[in-house]
């Protein structure tokens, strides 16, 4: 029995005496480094809201004014171009946009969007009647200007015309 005991006493006495170097920081190490990477690439988000002229308007004897906004958010230095189409209004074009009546209606009401108020028209060729910015990487408000002109009113309905806008990069 003392045999046994003796030999659980060496083991326990050379087991100890193995991991004293780990214990007193004899610890040998290695290490390896890793990059950590992301490519952002140019890109744009675009999001826009109803302009709407009002929902109780009669005779078009004055000029009814009225904006929405576009929302770009483009990443950091991006130059960027916003167009709108000439919408879906029969016969609209760029410079001469129309909303459409419903059903069997086929009368129209006459109006145009605008980057400022009142003036320059708001098209769809980049460069030439565009909105042009720069991406900051966060988001950017820009305010869409519309007038119905003055004009012979038309019959009772709701009138619709819907536009594309195109954010150019």
């Amino acid at each position: 029995m003392r045999s046994k005991t003796i030999t659980r006493a060496a083991l326990v006495a050379a087991f100890g005496a193995a991991m004293v170097p780990m214990l007193s920081g004899a610890i040998t190490t290695k290490t390896q480094t890793f990059d950590v990477t992301l490519k952002i690439i140019a890109d744009c988000i675009i999001a826009t809201s109803t302009l709407d002229f009002g929902q109780s308007q009669g005779v078009l004897a004055t000029a009814v004014n009225q904006t929405s906004q576009l929302q770009v958010t483009c990443t950091n230095t991006t130059p960027y171009n916003i167009g709108l189409n000439a919408g879906t209004g029969t016969g609209s074009t760029i410079g001469a946009r129309v909303m459409s009546g419903t059903g069997a209606n086929t009368s129209t009401v006459a109006y145009n969007l605008y980057q400022t108020a009142g003036a320059t028209n708001w098209g769809n060729t980049p460069g030439s009647d565009t909105k042009s910015g720069t991406g900051t990487g966060s988001l950017q408000t820009l305010t869409v200007y519309g007038t119905i002109p003055a004009q012979s009113t038309p019959q009772p309905d709701t009138y619709k015309s819907t536009i594309t806008a195109t954010v150019y990069f």
